[in-house]
C-alpha cells in the first residue's frame, strides 16, 4: 500500500500500456479496477532484494517515481510475471524484446569473472548474502542460505543475467569450496556429476560458506607450458564445461583456441593469474559432434546435450558441453582447419 504500508492481496491484469489491479471481495474481483500503473516509462527490478523477509519480490517504478512492491506466489510465478511486465514496457521496441527473450535463456559468464570477488561481495555485511537459521528435517542449520536466495543475489548484483548463468555460477562456487551444501536436500544433489545438476535453485536447498573459503585455495602442481605454443594468434576464446581427465567431474572453463602454432588452451575462471591449467596441440586431432539423445560412451555423469569430443594423436579424448548447437558448430568449425 502507499498509505498504509501493509500487504494486501489483489487481482492484476496486464494490458499492453498498464498494470490493473482489482479488489477481492467474496472470492471474485470487483467490477471495477482499484487502480492501474501506467508501464510508459517504468522501471523494473527482479529479483527485488529490498525486503530481506519477502525474497519473491517485483519492483516497479514509474517514471514519476512512484515505486510498487509486488509479491508473488513462487519464484516461477514471480520470474514469469517479470519477464511478461518487461514485454510490455517494451512493446513499441520489438528487438528489446527479442533480446529479453534472449537474455531469459542465455548463457554468457563475464570474461574476467573472479570468484574471490563475488565470496568477498557475499561476505558483505549490508550488501551480502542474508545468512539465517533454518531447519530441514528436524536438524537446525546456522549462518546458512538458501539455493535460491543466492541465485536470486547474484543476479541482483549483475554477477549472471539469468537463472541458468547464476545456478552455473553457484555451481562453480561450491566446486572450488567456496561454499558448501548442508542438509540432505543439497547434500544429496551432489552425488550427480554434471555441473547444471550439483546446485540446486531451491527454496529448501541450504547452503553455508565453506570453512576454507576466506583461505586461499592450496595450488595444484603447476602444469608447464612452452612459450611458443602461448604465443600463437588467438581464434576463438570462451567458456565451455568440459569433462575431468581423473575424477569425470564438470567444470566450467575458459578456452582459448590459436593458430600458428595450432594450440587449444583452458583457464580455470577461479584463479586471477592468466595462466591455462590444461591445453594440447591441435596437430593430428579428430573433432566431432556427439549426439543429444542419450549419454554417449565416456560420459560420465548425467550431462546430454550440445557435447563435442575432441580426440588428439596420441588417443587422449577430450569432451566439452557448450551452451547451445549453434555455438558447439561454431567451436567445431574453428578447430577443425587448425587439425
Amino acid at each position: 500500500g502507499h498509505v498504509v504500508r501493509n500487504w494486501k492481496v489483489r487481482w492484476f491484469v496486464l494490458l499492453q500500456d498498464k498494470l490493473l489491479y482489482y479488489k477481492i471481495e467474496g472470492g471474485k474481483k470487483e467490477h471495477s479496477p482499484k487502480g492501474k500503473i501506467l508501464l510508459d516509462g517504468c522501471t523494473i527490478t527482479c529479483p527485488c532484494l529490498e525486503y530481506e523477509n519477502r525474497p519473491l519480490l517485483i519492483k516497479l517504478k514509474t517514471k514519476t517515481n512512484t515505486e510498487y512492491f509486488l509479491e508473488c506466489c513462487s519464484r516461477e510465478e514471480r520470474d514469469s510475471w517479470a519477464l511478461d511486465i518487461t514485454g510490455a514496457i517494451h512493446a513499441g521496441h520489438p528487438v528489446q524484446v527479442q533480446e529479453l527473450h534472449r537474455k531469459k535463456n542465455s548463457f554468457k559468464l563475464l570474461e574476467n569473472i573472479s570468484l574471490h570477488h563475488i565470496v568477498e561481495r557475499m561476505y558483505d555485511s549490508s550488501t551480502g548474502i542474508k545468512l539465517t537459521h533454518n531447519l530441514e528435517q528436524g536438524n537446525r542449520y546456522k549462518e546458512t542460505f538458501t539455493g535460491s536466495a543466492l541465485v536470486d543475489w547474484l543476479i541482483s548484483n549483475s554477477f549472471a543475467v539469468s537463472r541458468f548463468e547464476a545456478v552455473t555460477l553457484a555451481s562453480m562456487l561450491m566446486e572450488e569450496n567456496f561454499i558448501k551444501p548442508v542438509g540432505a536436500r543439497s547434500t544429496k544433489a551432489t552425488r550427480y556429476s554434471d555441473l547444471s545438476e550439483q546446485f540446486l535453485d531451491d527454496s529448501t536447498a541450504l547452503y553455508m560458506f565453506a570453512e576454507s573459503s576466506n583461505k586461499s585455495i592450496s595450488s595444484k602442481e603447476e602444469v608447464q607450458f612452452n612459450i611458443s605454443e602461448l604465443s600463437g594468434t588467438i581464434v576463438k576464446q570462451g567458456f565451455l564445461v568440459k569433462q575431468g581427465h581423473k575424477r569425470k567431474n564438470w567444470k566450467v572453463r575458459r578456452f582459448v583456441l590459436r593458430a600458428d602454432p595450432a594450440f587449444l588452451h583452458y583457464y580455470d575462471p577461479t584463479k586471477e593469474e592468466n595462466r591455462p591449467v590444461g591445453g594440447f596441440s591441435l596437430h593430428g586431432c579428430l573433432v566431432s559432434a556427439l549426439e543429444d539423445n542419450g549419454v554417449p560412451a565416456g560420459v560420465k555423469g548425467n550431462v546430454q546435450g550440445n557435447l563435442f569430443k575432441i580426440i588428439t594423436k596420441n588417443d587422449i579424448h577430450y569432451y566439452i558441453q557448450a551452451s547451445s548447437k549453434a555455438e558447439r558448430a561454431q567451436w567445431i568449425e574453428a578447430i577443425k582447419p587448425l587439425t
